[in-house]
C-alpha cells in the first residue's frame, strides 16, 4: 500500500506590494492507494496549491508531505522516482498536450524517460495504453488537435498512467469538458482507479461528481480545510456553514447523473 500525507502544510505566497498572501494554513490529510478523495472548494480555496506541492511544483513554507513515512524527495533521483510513483492529468487538455508531437510521442516520452518496458516493447505498451483509455489504434500518429477535447484528455490520462504510478493527481479533469462528455472521462478515471489500485485526488468544484466518485471528501475554504469525512456524510449531513452553501449551490446530485451523458 502507498501513503501519500499531507501534515501540518501552509503555503504563503509574496505578493508584491501586498505583502504576503496565505494559501494553505495548516493543512492535513492522507491518501493512500485504492481509494479517491475529492478535493472541493470554490476557485481561489486551494486546491491546486495542494496538486502542485504534491507534484512538487511549488514548495511549502511550512508543514511536511510525506511518502510513505518518509519526507518526499525535493532533488536528484529521488524527485524523478517520486514523481514517477504521483503523477498529474491537468484541467486544460488542450493546454497540456504538444501542438506539435504526435499522441505516439507524448506517450511514448515517460514510457522511455522512466524505461517502464524495454526498447522493444514500447510500440506495443503505447497501443495498450490507447486500448486502456478506451481510444483507437488509428489516433497514434495524429496530433492532439486533430482529436476532441475528451479524446484528448483521455490521451493525457494515458500519459499519466504509463509511468505505472501509484497515486493520481487529477486537479479539474472535466471542467474544460463538454457537459455531454464528462461523465465518460470520469467513469474511465473510477475505472482505471479500481483496475490499477490507485490512490486518487480528485480536484473539483462540483459536489454532485465529488460523491459519485470518491469515498471521502475535503471541503477547502481560504486554504482551510473545513470539513472532510465519508462522501455520503459530507454530502447529506453537511456540518460546516460553507459545505452547506456549496451543497445548496449545486445541481441535485441524481438529476445530475441521469441526464448526463457518456459520449467522448
Amino acid at each position: 500500500m502507498t501513503t501519500l500525507e499531507f501534515a501540518h502544510v501552509t503555503k504563503r505566497y509574496r505578493v508584491r506590494g501586498s505583502g504576503d498572501m496565505l494559501a494553505l494554513d495548516d493543512v492535513n490529510f492522507t491518501l493512500t492507494s485504492g481509494e479517491t478523495i475529492a478535493l472541493v472548494g470554490q476557485s481561489g480555496s486551494g486546491k491546486s496549491t495542494i496538486a502542485k506541492i504534491i507534484t512538487q511544483l511549488e514548495k511549502a513554507t511550512s508543514g511536511t508531505v510525506l511518502l510513505d513515512g518518509t519526507p518526499i524527495p525535493t532533488r536528484g533521483r529521488g524527485l524523478r522516482r517520486y514523481r514517477q510513483t504521483v503523477r498529474m492529468v491537468f484541467q486544460d487538455p488542450f493546454a497540456s498536450l504538444n501542438p506539435y508531437h504526435t499522441i505516439r510521442h507524448h506517450i511514448e516520452r515517460p514510457l522511455r524517460l522512466d524505461r517502464v518496458v524495454p526498447a522493444d516493447q514500447v510500440e506495443a505498451e503505447t497501443r495498450r495504453l490507447l486500448d486502456r483509455v478506451r481510444l483507437e489504434a488509428g489516433v497514434i500518429d495524429r496530433r492532439p488537435h486533430e482529436l476532441s477535447g475528451g479524446q484528448r484528455q483521455r490521451v493525457a490520462i494515458a500519459r499519466a498512467l504509463a509511468s505505472r504510478p501509484r497515486l493520481l493527481v487529477a486537479d479539474e479533469p472535466v471542467s474544460m469538458l463538454d457537459v455531454s462528455i464528462r461523465l465518460g472521462v470520469l467513469n474511465l478515471l473510477a475505472e482505471l482507479q479500481r483496475e490499477s489500485d490507485l490512490g486518487v485526488l480528485y480536484i473539483t468544484h462540483d459536489l454532485a461528481t465529488a460523491r459519485h466518485f470518491s469515498d471521502r471528501i475535503m471541503v477547502l475554504h481560504h486554504g482551510v480545510v473545513v470539513e472532510q469525512g465519508p462522501a455520503d456524510d459530507v454530502i447529506l449531513r453537511p456540518q460546516h456553514e460553507y459545505t452547506r452553501a456549496l451543497r445548496h449551490a449545486s445541481p441535485d446530485p441524481d438529476r445530475h447523473f441521469s441526464t448526463t451523458t457518456t459520449e467522448g
